[in-house]
């Protein structure tokens, strides 16, 4: 199984970026699909996540408003449309997989499946 990120780098703050998360290996569609972020010397946190079906989605109230998740399960991507960033976004995103979450609030202790991490730095 692999997930992997694409689409983060440095934009101002104000600025928009567009993350996407290819996988391969898995039965896609069985998966709520989530992001989390990590920033520098914090602990990883839930952004938001997409249900199976890519009908429904949550947000943490963070960043509610200015982000938006997709899936295409033809093509087994998840995507993160990140608007208004603020410094405050800074961190490394991770995509990740969970095949039995009965919530799109996904606990990171029950993913089944991450990617790598990719880099979103805003700058002031």
């Amino acid at each position: 199984v692999q997930l992997q990120a694409s689409g983060g780098g440095l934009v101002q703050a104000g600025g928009s970026l567009r993350l996407s998360c290819a996988a391969s290996g898995l039965a896609f569609r069985n998966y709520v699909m989530g992001w989390f972020r990590q920033a520098p010397g914090k602990e990883r946190e839930f952004v938001g996540a997409v249900s199976r079906g890519g009908d429904s989605t949550v947000y943490a109230d963070s960043v509610k408003g200015r982000f938006a998740i997709g899936r295409n399960n033809a093509e087994n991507t998840v995507f993160l449309q990140m608007h208004g960033l603020k410094p405050e976004d800074t961190a490394v995103y991770y995509c990740a997989a969970d095949w039995s979450a009965r919530s799109l609030l996904l606990d990171e202790n029950h993913i089944d499946y991450w990617g790598p991490g990719t880099l979103v730095t805003v700058s002031s």
